[in-house]
């Protein structure tokens, strides 16, 4: 009698367990979290949004990538262009949200994250956002419009398919919404398509009666980047550029004809000649050689 009683006080205590443990989850993801701390934002540079329910809460990034805007080579318009956007958003002045798209490898995220080492320390902080998490926009615009940091809220690989939501929130933020957009604020974000969402063929074959709104529909979001920054494939000359600067900057005891003919291989094994295979190769050869690379030029 006894062993059935506590085999029933057991099943109980088993979904008793099982309904509480449902009941956290449901707080946890109804309930929003706490306002971030003003220390948090004065001690930490960069943050992942982390969504939870319709909020979300900054977490921390412990150890951001910190690239050196020097040792991007072949893009210097571009990189310019945004230093010298980024510079007049940290003192205060009108600046405009970019769009850095284009060729994959190339530097858009590398461009983007060497601001944080150039203008933290005149306030500038990121918050890294994924593109599935764009609808909760409004909730992480609230606590950060009262901060008196800058923000960059970064956004890569951003990119929309046919049918998905998330970009009317973007546009809101960007130009167009009922809320004035917070003058410490700016919405960067790199993508391989220059207009975001996809183009269709049937786009302009008159599937609609006026095909032309539909396309316009699909470029606004594009538009509303007051900066849009294109990077293209680089040429053979450029790639050896990429490769000599790192070669000398990771101090690799090898000697110029060697390092063209190895790094020449590397992108015919590779199908690319991108900065990013030129960092590859290096770091491949870096390894080969038994060469440490310090900390700070990861």
């Amino acid at each position: 009698m006894n062993d059935s009683r506590d085999e029933c006080w057991g099943r109980f205590a088993g979904k008793l367990d099982n309904l509480v443990d449902r009941l956290d989850r449901f707080l946890d993801s109804h309930v929003p979290p706490p306002p971030p701390l003003p220390e948090l934002f004065e001690r930490c540079l960069a943050f992942r949004w982390r969504r939870v329910g319709s909020g979300g809460a900054f977490v921390p990034v412990e150890h951001p990538h910190l690239p050196d805007l020097n040792d991007l080579v072949g893009i210097d318009l571009v990189r310019d262009e945004l230093v010298r956007n980024t510079a007049q958003f940290v003192a205060g002045y009108p600046a405009n949200n970019v769009l850095l798209w284009g060729e994959r490898g190339t530097g858009k995220s590398t461009c983007v994250k060497g601001l944080l080492r150039r203008f933290s320390g005149e306030g500038l902080r990121f918050v890294e956002v994924l593109r599935d998490d764009i609808f909760t926009l409004p909730a992480i615009i609230g606590p950060l419009r009262k901060m008196p940091q800058r923000f960059i809220l970064f956004c890569d690989d951003l990119s929309f398919g046919e049918g998905e939501g998330g970009y009317r929130e973007l546009k809101a933020l960007l130009e167009g919404g009922i809320e004035e957009r917070p003058a410490n604020i700016l919405f960067y974000a790199t993508s391989n398509r220059r207009h975001l969402l996809p183009e269709r063929m049937d786009d302009n074959l008159g599937a609609e009666i006026h095909p032309e709104e539909a396309v316009s529909e699909k470029l606004s979001l594009a538009d509303r980047f007051g900066l849009n920054l294109s990077f293209y494939s680089f040429d053979q000359a450029t790639y050896l550029a990429i490769v000599a600067r790192y070669a000398e900057k990771f101090s690799l005891d090898i000697d110029a004809k060697t390092l063209r003919k190895e790094a020449l291989q590397w992108a015919v094994f590779k199908g690319s000649r991108s900065g990013r295979s030129a960092r590859q190769f290096v770091d491949d050869l870096a390894g080969r050689l038994r060469v440490t690379v310090p900390n700070e030029l990861r």
